[in-house]
């Protein structure tokens, strides 16, 4: 029988399966952690605007990291709370948020195509959609920062991925101050960008600027995570695996610092 260990928030992310397990020809039964993944439903003032697979924590931070990097809300001040809902096919999300900011959420959703949830939420045909955001500009202090911080920080994502390190399956976004070379803050999710929309979420309920640090990511540098960055005018982006050429494409043209391969000593910059 699948048994659930518990997050201490109150929610499961981590369940554990029966398996076999083979090593040198010999079989042995055995049970192994593997990351629990739900359905959620991010619900804007009574309407559903995406469903998306994601780990069962960290749910208020979460919703609240979506609606600031898809911009949705402009600031904290425009978030009214969230009540979450657990039903027996997955949660709900349900979120207040100021009505100007749903007036112009209920106006994107009439150009919708079809349902979101991915890195292009919003859009409603290829032919409108923009690669070239608007630039950010890069805080005075990213002149003397050094590569070294940077993987030091990245080395130091380990010890903040408790789920990770029962199940091997959760990325972790991990934010680090200007002067530090330690994530201060690390949300983990099976989503890379729901790790990093978790992270987001805490920064901005904390009253973190995210352009007063930097952040680490244990995967790969997707669009929608440079997107996402910029949108939060974050300076750099660093993950410890490869970038695709889209991304590579909108940090260059945000003017966003990325670092991929961060491993070891060594990293590679990509704009």
């Amino acid at each position: 029988m699948t048994t659930l260990t518990r997050h201490p928030a109150g929610l499961p992310v981590v369940s554990t399966s029966a398996t076999r397990r083979t090593r040198a020809g010999a079989h042995e039964h055995t049970t192994t952690a593997v990351a629990d993944e739900t359905p959620v439903a991010l619900v804007f003032n009574g309407i559903t605007h995406a469903v998306m697979m994601a780990s069962p924590a960290d749910l208020e931070d979460f919703a609240l990291g979506f609606a600031m990097s898809e911009g949705i809300i402009d600031s904290r001040a425009d978030w009214r709370g969230a009540d979450v809902e657990t039903h027996v096919h997955g949660i709900e999300i349900h979120t207040e948020i100021a009505s100007h900011c749903f007036v112009r959420l209920k106006e994107r959703r009439r150009a919708l195509a079809g349902p979101t949830g991915c890195g292009l939420c919003g859009i409603e045909s290829l032919q409108t959609f923009e690669v070239a955001p608007i630039p950010l500009v890069q805080p005075t202090w990213m002149a003397s920062l050094a590569d070294a911080q940077v993987l030091d920080a990245m080395q130091a994502m380990t010890a903040h991925q408790p789920a990770n390190a029962l199940t091997g399956g959760l990325h972790a976004a991990g934010w680090v101050p200007a002067d530090g070379n330690a994530p201060l803050h690390v949300l983990e999710d099976v989503g890379r960008h729901n790790a990093l929309d978790k992270l987001i979420g805490r920064l901005t309920r904390l009253g973190i600027r995210p352009t007063d640090g930097f952040i680490v990511m244990t995967s790969r540098a997707s669009f929608e995570l440079a997107r996402k960055c910029v949108q939060m005018e974050v300076p750099l982006l660093a993950t410890i695996s490869a970038p695709s050429s889209l991304a590579i494409q909108h940090a260059k043209a945000g003017n966003l610092m990325l670092l991929a391969f961060c491993r070891g000593d060594s990293a590679t910059r990509f704009a």
